[in-house]
């Protein structure tokens, strides 16, 4: 794990994968009660506090976090129904060298992982794509995307949980609610939750 100052309050934590970042954040979410923000990225855990004294044993918990894999949580598994027509599902096929019912076949069979959530509230990385999926972003992103909309780009699949510009490219949609901000967990999903589209 590498430790890098970001400004005079927080600390950017650097870790191997995601998992170590998804498991780091958690850790310390629950047992530091002295920091303002836990922000896990795809293999980083931004961590802010108030005042100009960085808390004492942070490095040292995060450190332990890292190495400790006992008593990991049970994953939430959520499931999205999906209707798979989405603008770009054609051109996907096109690009993979796949028909378009091999592409949605492909995307249906894999179980994703939530690597971090961010863009837009709601709007989670997941991870698990299968490789003959992986295309590029669009050239040029679309200044609309309906909400609900599932797409993938590089690595990641993801749901738009609201209205947006965007340049993933658009294979279906969902009715899923991704986030509301009157919710007891206004995001539907979090970090390190498992994913299937159905």
């Amino acid at each position: 794990m590498k430790v890098r100052p970001a400004g005079d309050r927080a600390l950017l934590l650097e870790l191997a994968d995601n998992a170590a970042a998804v498991r780091v954040a958690g850790r310390l979410r629950v047992e530091r009660d002295d920091l303002v923000d836990v922000v896990p990225g795809h293999r980083t855990v931004l961590v802010t506090w108030e005042g100009a004294r960085r808390p004492e044993g942070l490095e040292a918990a995060a450190t332990a976090a890292n190495g400790d894999h006992t008593d990991e949580p049970t994953p939430a598994t959520v499931e999205l129904t999906v209707t798979y027509d989405g603008r770009d599902l054609r051109e996907v096929a096109e690009l993979t060298g796949l028909s378009q019912e091999e592409v949605v076949e492909r995307h249906r069979a894999a179980t994703y992982t939530v690597g971090f959530v961010g863009f837009a509230p709601g709007f989670a990385y997941l991870l698990g794509l299968d490789e003959r999926l992986i295309v590029p972003r669009r050239s040029e992103p679309r200044t609309r995307v309906p909400g609900g909309t599932v797409a993938i780009a590089g690595p990641y699949s993801g749901v738009y949980p609201r209205e947006s510009p965007g340049g993933w490219r658009l294979l279906g949609r969902t009715d899923a609610v991704l986030f509301d901000a009157g919710r007891e967990q206004p995001a539907l999903l979090l970090a390190g939750d498992r994913v299937r589209f159905r």
